[in-house]
């Protein structure tokens, strides 16, 4: 049987539990309790849940490293569960996206994502799938214009009521996205989810 690991990215702590950077975090938590599992287990430095599905067993897992450490969980999981990086799915925040935007990648860089820096650096490789999560940029700020300090207090901030809504609804698709990548591959996701607007 094989295995998919699926790392939502966050920060621990309940401090940062409704923060954007956590979102990551709040889609796995929605795919686990789709699928009527709970968080129960402590293991390669993640709470980790899991079930199986299509023939495959899908491990899902919240790091409790800060999101500036996430490679060692992530490098953790694969040598413990003797999985390919390629086997390695993980879903994460990405404010270059808009809000609610899914974008799904077989591989690729950091795009100023330090949780997912921390894991091409652990794992020495950026060939490991991911789902991108738009959470925006605030009004009139253009790329260049942002500085790191404003960045981290962007990420780290709550969403409006308005902006929630919209979250949500984006945190529901992923789930719909998760179960086409167990089903049929990230290559079938990207096909499918990537054209939606």
């Amino acid at each position: 049987m094989d295995t998919l690991a699926i790392v939502g990215l966050g920060n621990p702590g309940t401090g940062y539990a409704r923060t954007r950077h956590n979102v990551g975090f709040r889609c796995v938590d929605d795919y686990a309790g789709r699928k009527g599992v709970q968080f129960t287990r402590t293991a390669c430095q993640a709470r980790m849940a899991a079930f199986e599905q299509h023939a495959t067993r899908v491990v899902l897992a919240k790091p409790r490293t800060f999101m500036n450490l996430s490679g060692q969980s992530a490098m953790a999981l694969v040598h413990s569960l003797r999985i390919p990086v390629g086997s390695l799915l993980v879903v994460h925040d990405d404010a270059d996206l808009p809000l609610g935007r899914l974008r799904v990648r077989a591989s690729g860089g950091p795009g100023g994502h330090n949780g997912v820096r921390s894991i091409i650096e652990s794992l020495g490789t950026d060939r490991f799938p991911r789902v991108r999560v738009g959470i925006g940029r605030p009004v009139g700020s253009g790329t260049a214009a942002w500085s790191e300090d404003s960045l981290i207090d962007y990420v780290l901030g709550r969403f409006s009521p308005d902006e929630e809504a919209v979250i949500q609804e984006a945190i529901v698709r992923v789930s719909e996205v998760l179960d086409c990548i167990v089903a049929d591959g990230v290559d079938a996701a990207m096909n499918r989810f990537n054209s939606v607007v």
